[in-house]
């Protein structure tokens, strides 16, 4: 099979995106280009660069555009600027798969239809894979397309993993607890060997996904046994601007005592609390290290303990730690909240290498340290191509 793989990752105002030759995705090369399309809705701009990071196209794409324009736009300079290869699929990140869909799946119109349903649990990302997923379907209505799903690499967990303490027959319609940042824990587990023996790679690990959106993953075998994130992105770790665990109290109190209305409660919970809610300044980790504000310094503070605390847990799902790994944009970059995640988890067996965690790894821990750990840059945009280019053969 010889042609391309388009991966892309929509948002509410962005595009972004990574070509995959075909030939060249099990080996796990970098992408030929990858880029984005920013600013939609208001001055769109379209960059993307080749794997040497020269630059591509930088442009601006006008004030009026949409997501449909602006996959026109990309579909445009993707055939003018790779002419002796053609688009074979496009594969999206989908966050949320529900109790349904627990593979990579072929789009269709029903598939559209369930993944509509699905909405209301991840209303942040869903509704913008679908805009995109139908946008192209218009433009190339015979281009294959496949939704790649954040929740597929959780089905694995036990049962008793899934649930919450509510009535049975809730449960039974899929009130559950899901798990996210499956493409980028999968991607993890398959470069495991690359860094740690055979043996210990199967062992009991934890894996960090800090970013804006934050969560960790007990794993077994390579497995998923326990996640911090549950029936929606909500849940675990504070993150940007998304609060975490939370006292279900605490919604009831918003809407019986300040009578708050959902949508209020639902825009406090996703957009207005985490590191921006508790900081007041930013939700950017790189501006709060900055900042000698207090309320930065205990944004920051709550974000490292909320670690601690659920690699406790984990740790405690998995009956005991032989690994902790660090991925995502805060978790390779962020020195100082790495060390200090480290620092605390001295308890566990954890022996930091200070040297090591300042350059940047990958071991971040003393030879002797019974609990390695490492940073290991994640790629949930590969996953998508090998699983793409899995649906098509």
């Amino acid at each position: 099979m010889t042609g391309n793989i388009l991966i892309l990752n929509a948002g509410s105002s962005s595009i972004k995106f990574s070509l995959y030759p075909v030939t060249t995705v099990a080996a796990g090369e970098t992408p030929l280009c990858e880029g984005a399309v920013d600013g939609i809705g208001h001055a769109a701009h379209f960059h993307a660069a080749a794997a040497r990071k020269d630059v591509l196209v930088d442009t601006n794409l006008g004030e009026a555009s949409t997501h449909e324009t602006a996959l026109a736009a990309l579909l445009q300079w993707l055939e003018q600027m790779f002419t002796a290869n053609h688009l074979r699929a496009v594969g999206h990140r989908v966050v949320h798969g529900g109790s349904r869909f627990t593979a990579p799946t072929l789009i269709d119109a029903e598939v559209i239809a369930r993944l509509r349903a699905l909405i209301p649990l991840a209303p942040l990302h869903q509704p913008h894979a679908i805009l995109a997923i139908e946008a192209l379907a218009r433009l190339h209505p015979s281009l294959p397309q496949i939704a790649c799903f954040d929740t597929a690499f959780h089905h694995a967990q036990p049962d008793i993993a899934t649930m919450f303490a509510l009535p049975r027959n809730l449960h039974d319609e899929g009130v559950r607890r899901y798990g996210f940042h499956g493409l980028s824990y999968e991607y993890i587990a398959s470069v495991l060997p690359h860094y740690l023996d055979p043996e210990a790679a199967m062992g009991r690990i934890v894996v960090a996904h800090l970013g804006s959106g934050a969560s960790m993953c007990a794993m077994k075998d390579r497995k998923s046994v326990a996640n911090t994130m549950g029936f929606t992105a909500l849940d675990g770790l504070p993150m940007s601007r998304r609060c975490g665990a939370l006292d279900p109290g605490v919604v009831l109190y918003l809407l019986n005592e300040k009578r708050m209305d959902a949508k209020a409660v639902s825009t406090l919970l996703y957009n207005e609390s985490g590191l921006l809610g508790v900081s007041g300044i930013s939700d950017d980790m790189q501006t709060l290290l900055a900042s000698r504000v207090p309320r930065a310094r205990e944004a920051i503070a709550l974000f490292i303990y909320r670690i601690g605390r659920e690699l406790g847990s984990l740790a405690a799902a998995l009956g005991g730690l032989d690994a902790l790994i660090f991925t995502a944009g805060v978790g390779e970059h962020a020195v100082d909240v790495r060390r200090r995640v480290l620092e605390d988890a001295a308890w566990l067996g954890v022996e930091i290498d200070p040297a090591a965690n300042a350059s940047g790894g990958p071991r971040l821990t003393r030879p002797a340290s019974r609990v390695a750990a490492f940073v290991i840059p994640t790629n949930e945009d590969l996953m998508i191509a090998r699983h793409s280019l899995d649906c098509l053969q």
